[in-house]
């Protein structure tokens, strides 16, 4: 086997780490609190993106979501009559959100394989989802190279992940981790979070156009997520096409 076909995109360590909590993924107030928190923003922002990028709603719109978890954002897409395929490196996550699926009668094909696997498969989707994932991969170019491969021409990526910054440091890990216990601690890298220059250059080198970035950022008082493009210094999203 050569070297390129040996490197792959999972962690086995993450992989586990991430299948050990599994069954809490639909838990409102367990484990993955923080993103059923930002899960409102993110879900009217990919809608917004879809719309303005393609002049339409996202019924009929094929998506992928890279690293799906339990489904908590391929449900939702599922209901806005996309085409939704859900892929996770873990099967234990794949079988919570195949269950959770049926059993809100929605019909989302669910793969338990990685992104570079399927780009392999030759398929491509009008939209490509990588969602608080990217910063737990085990090869970051791995992992760009098969997004780029997944989205149709004419396509949308659409990613979200950490900054590193201190700011970010002190509010996803000491704050979230170690204070809040929103998240059990070990639960992110900091030395893998991306500044968004380096994603900007990642995706343009590979023949992608930014679109926009916009960073997502919590206001306690409101007790939810906004965006707001002049702060990234801790979530942002970045979305890119493929021309």
């Amino acid at each position: 086997m050569s070297e390129a076909a040996r490197k792959t995109s999972i962690d086995p360590q993450e992989v586990e780490q991430f299948s050990r909590i599994a069954d809490e993924w639909w838990d409102e107030n367990g484990k993955f609190k923080p993103l059923h928190r930002i899960n409102p923003l993110r879900i009217s922002y990919i809608q917004s993106q879809a719309k303005q990028h393609f002049g339409r709603e996202m019924g009929g719109l094929s998506l992928v979501d890279i690293g799906c978890g339990g489904g908590l954002i391929s449900e939702p897409m599922a209901r806005t009559g996309a085409k939704v395929t859900g892929v996770d490196a873990s099967e234990k996550n794949i079988a919570v959100a195949t269950l959770h699926a049926q059993k809100s009668a929605l019909d989302i094909r669910y793969l338990a394989t990685s992104a570079e696997q399927l780009a392999a498969s030759g398929e491509q989707f009008d939209i490509v989802l990588a969602l608080e994932i990217i910063e737990h991969v085990a090869d970051i170019d791995v992992f760009y190279d098969a997004l780029v491969k997944l989205v149709k021409p004419g396509g949308l990526i659409i990613l979200s992940t950490m900054n590193r910054t201190p700011k970010s440091y002190a509010m996803a890990i000491v704050g979230a981790e170690y204070i809040l216990r929103w998240l059990p601690r070990g639960t992110h890298s900091w030395s893998k979070f991306i500044k968004p220059s380096e994603m900007s250059r990642a995706l343009t080198t590979r023949g992608l156009a930014i679109r926009e970035t916009q960073g997502m950022v919590f206001a306690p008082l409101e007790w939810k997520f906004t965006l707001d493009s002049k702060d990234l210094d801790v979530n942002y999203l970045m979305v890119a096409t493929k021309t």
